[in-house]
């Protein structure tokens, strides 16, 4: 089918082919199922197949399996008799080894081209997120973000951010009286957090040249969509870091590309592998957030699939999203367990010929129960599935053989060297040494008058006559009575003692 994804079916004990609509692959999608029973293989597949169809992709790495992609599957690999077995089951005739045009991309650097992007682009609400801070925290790196754009201090690294913090602990008093309470203790606790954040690979992924996501959506020459595949085993390391990152680029995906309606077929697809991450312990407003995101952004053209072990791990009103669905075995083995697997198979448009909930428990590696949208956005009645084999290698690739893609990568070179422009982290430190200058300055300015001064009052009267010094004779005792009282009398209070002689004189006449 031209317009459509090939994921398998087939054979006796299955239905008819099941295909993803490419029109409808926008309306995003579910692939669930317990550990080793194929998720992995499904999401290889689904990648083939939309790059083939003209499609980019971005996907996730988590163990390092995904890498095959950048390489033809062989006739020697052990499993390919067994390939060429279900080719033939499901009457898969064009089946052929191949490889996919793949560009690696690695937070860290060293497994791929990095990816980075700027303290002010991933902003306050996923930033708290990923420092797990408290509300008063959160309100603190608001007024922080706040002050970055009224004050001109751009944000790009975290050594940025962590200055301004720091002014922003040294002007507490006064900008609480305008923003609200600013706690010293508030501020030092995003600065610890901050330095957590460093020592896991942070300080790498913030700063410049950042991401820019028109080379995540590229073509090659054939037409083929670009497979962009992140390294994350080390990323999975620190798992908040993971989960943030990925929402960010939907965030970013969602705020800059424009509205295209229903299109022919997605701009972009989106695998958001291990989505519980996303959503263990996370605030209302982020998981509203997210269902924002994946509520609206199938009109810019993105398709979003969540792979997870359990349907569960999505919130309902995300799930509600995902209309096409590839469930592999789920266990149940606890009554908690069964309470899951019934939930998701209440989520399927039922099929007649089998019960949907034990199908669910039943299929077998590399088998799924499939439900895909059909025409005007109907969901699919479900199917048990053969998923087909891949096309490219099934298994990691070997470190040269990555090598060898990055360096005969499009986008070699643009992103290797890390930037350092001119920021807040400068920007404060050059007013802090100015203000620091100042006092010294000035004493240089004032200490020209200074020794003017010191001078002047000690250097000798050189060329004017010395005053000739006065001598008297000696007085008698009643001149110098008289000149007393004649100086006091001339005084204020002889003065008053005049006006009151005068007075009673006036009033004796």
């Amino acid at each position: 089918m031209e317009n459509g994804v090939f994921l398998g079916g087939g054979g006796e004990a299955y239905g008819e082919k099941q295909y993803l609509l490419l029109n409808y692959a926008n309306r995003h999608g579910l692939v669930a199922g317990a550990t080793g029973t194929g998720k992995t293989v499904t999401l290889q597949i689904l990648a083939e197949g939309f790059s083939a169809a003209g499609v980019p992709v971005f996907l996730a790495d988590v163990k390092g399996d995904l890498a095959g992609l950048a390489r033809p599957g062989s006739e020697t690999a052990k499993l390919h008799d067994a390939f060429m077995g279900r080719n033939a089951s499901i009457g898969f005739e064009d089946f052929t080894y191949d490889a996919f045009p793949a560009v690696f991309w690695d937070v860290f650097g060293a497994q791929g081209h990095p990816v980075r992007t700027t303290v002010a682009e991933m902003g306050p609400l996923l930033l708290a997120r990923l420092l797990e801070l408290t509300e008063a925290q959160e309100g603190v790196l608001n007024v922080a973000f706040r002050l970055s754009d009224e004050q001109g201090l751009p944000l790009l690294d975290l050594k940025d951010l962590r200055a301004l913090l720091v002014w922003v602990g040294e002007n507490a008093r006064t900008l609480s009286l305008e923003y609200g309470n600013i706690s010293t203790a508030s501020v030092g606790a995003i600065q610890r957090r901050l330095l957590v954040l460093e020592t896991q690979g942070g300080e790498a992924f913030f700063g410049e040249p950042a991401l820019e996501l028109a080379d995540l959506m590229r073509t090659d020459a054939q037409g083929r969509g670009q497979v962009n595949i992140l390294a994350a085993d080390r990323l999975m390391t620190a798992p908040r870091l993971y989960a943030t990152f990925l929402l960010w680029l939907l965030s970013e995906l969602f705020e800059e590309l424009p509205e295209v309606g229903d299109p022919d077929k997605p701009k972009l697809v989106f695998f958001f592998d291990e989505a519980h991450l996303l959503f263990d312990d996370a605030p209302k407003a982020l998981v509203d957030k997210v269902e924002q995101v994946a509520r609206l952004i199938r009109s810019k053209g993105v398709g979003v699939y969540f792979i997870t072990q359990n349907p569960d791990d999505v919130p309902e009103d995300v799930l509600g999203q995902l209309g096409n669905r590839i469930q592999h075995a789920l266990r149940a083995f606890t009554a908690r367990d069964r309470k899951a697997l019934r939930q998701a198979a209440e989520t399927y448009r039922s099929n007649p010929a089998f019960d949907t909930e034990t199908a669910i428990r039943e299929v077998g590696t590399g088998e799924a129960v499939t439900s895909m949208l059909e025409r005007k956005g109907v969901p699919g009645v479900v199917q048990r599935t053969l998923i087909r084999p891949p096309s490219s290698q099934l298994g990691p690739i070997t470190g040269a053989e990555r090598a060898a893609v990055m360096e005969s990568s499009p986008l070699a070179g643009k992103y290797d060297t890390a930037l350092d422009r001119h920021s807040a982290y400068e920007i404060l430190r050059a007013r802090a040494d100015s203000a620091a200058k100042a006092p010294e300055q000035a004493e240089q300015e004032e200490a020209p008058a200074r020794e003017y001064s010191r001078a002047r009052r000690y250097e000798p009267a050189v060329g004017k006559p010395r005053r000739a010094i006065r001598y008297s004779a000696p007085q008698s005792v009643g001149e110098a009575l008289g000149q007393a009282v004649l100086k006091e009398l001339s005084g204020a209070t002889g003065k008053r003692l005049v006006r009151g002689i005068l007075g009673s004189l006036f009033k004796a006449r």
